[in-house]
């Protein structure tokens, strides 16, 4: 068995993802990733602007983040995104423990802006995720690279005109 597929089923876990429901989508991710790369994360998400699109599944993987779309009446399944880790820039997250669940920001390669939120069961997944994007987008310390600092101007005097 490879690296991802004995990985898959924790990540699911992690997710709070039934894995009747994980393994719905387990070919197409696989031929997303390569078989070494260890799946960290995988969850059902919504996506927050377009509330009639479609159940989305998100998988999270050491250096990958794919998104596959389930359309409404038959339930096929389109990939939506397949992006490397490091080719997605500005990545947010929010927590949400009223309805407990984490929306998911990031902006591709090609300019797009893409948005989930993730439904999870309780406040500790919530949590628990919290710490996976953590440790996927900001390095295994939860710290990222510091940006350069900007030089401090000097206040402009006001003039006052008489």
């Amino acid at each position: 068995m490879d690296v991802f597929s004995s990985t898959f089923h924790t990540a699911a876990e992690a997710g709070s993802v039934p894995f009747p429901t994980a393994n719905r989508p387990l070919s197409i991710f696989q031929s997303c990733v390569d078989q070494d790369d260890p799946a960290v994360l995988v969850a059902r998400c919504a996506r927050p602007g377009a509330p009639f699109s479609g159940n989305y599944h998100l998988l999270l993987t050491e250096r990958r983040l794919v998104v596959i779309r389930e359309t409404r009446p038959l339930h096929r399944f389109r990939l939506h995104l397949n992006a490397n880790l490091r080719h997605l820039c500005n990545v947010t997250w929010r927590l949400d423990l009223a309805k407990p669940g984490i929306e998911v920001s990031a902006t591709a390669m090609d300019g797009v802006r893409e948005r989930f939120r993730m439904r999870l069961s309780d406040e500790a997944v919530v949590w628990r995720v919290e710490e996976l994007l953590r440790q996927s987008f900001e390095g295994p310390r939860g710290r990222r690279v510091p940006a350069p600092a900007r030089a401090k101007r000097a206040p402009v005097p006001a003039v006052a005109l008489a």
